[in-house]
């Protein structure tokens, strides 16, 4: 499990690609500390098992669904990338709950600022818009963020310095893609709810004791 409060950003170094696979290889300095083979990483939101550990660099497999659901297949090297390690038992939960399970991908329509905050408008399907809520999480390329508005197309969040300054967000243009993680509590409620015919009533939450 993650947190969206990114550690570093690192390099690609090495992207070594299959008929629908990806190898890649990332630099950077903070992650190693306790780095080892087989941990979690989330590079981008997207959770990675690193399978090769050299500090500075460490490699990682990105399999085809991940390719699919992710805009890791438009990485190139030199492309800069947000890193957060597993969070330990016993760490601090500064963000929210972050899986690493992309969601799906956004495009980033607009950007504009206002006084010292950035704001980012992004499109995405209804699939993933269903789950998004004004004022609620979302992680966009693995970064914990509040939604501050929605519309029937999209949603908005707006970011300060130190988020545009430790991230890549603040390196996003118009028509970029972006990865996104619904809140993961939204989607198993959705996901019980639906085992009721005609959904949340008053009459289903007598039958359940409340």
């Amino acid at each position: 499990m993650f947190t969206g409060i990114i550690e570093e950003t690192g390099i690609v170094e090495r992207v070594v690609r299959g008929a629908r696979s990806l190898e890649i290889a990332i630099r950077a300095e903070k992650i190693f500390d306790d780095l080892k083979v087989g941990d979690s990483v989330a590079v981008n939101g997207i959770c990675l098992t690193a399978t090769r550990v050299t500090p500075p660099v460490f490699t990682a497999d990105v399999m085809a669904e991940t390719v699919r659901r992710t805009s890791l297949d438009r990485v190139r090297i030199g492309s800069r990338v947000n890193l957060e390690r597993a969070m330990p038992a016993n760490g601090r939960f500064g963000g929210h709950i972050v899986s690493g399970h992309i969601d799906g991908t956004g495009t980033v329509h607009q950007i504009s600022r206002e006084d010292n905050a950035i704001w980012i408008r992004i499109g995405a399907p209804e699939d993933i818009l269903r789950y998004i809520v004004e004022k609620g999480s979302v992680a966009l390329d693995g970064v914990s963020l509040t939604v501050a508005k929605t519309d029937s197309g999209g949603f908005s969040v707006s970011i300060i310095p130190h988020t545009a300054s430790e991230t890549t967000l603040s390196e996003l243009r118009n028509g970029d893609n972006i990865n996104i993680e619904c809140d993961i509590i939204g989607k198993y409620v959705d996901k019980l709810t639906k085992r009721e015919r005609g959904g949340i009533t008053e009459d289903m939450l007598r039958r359940y004791g409340f």
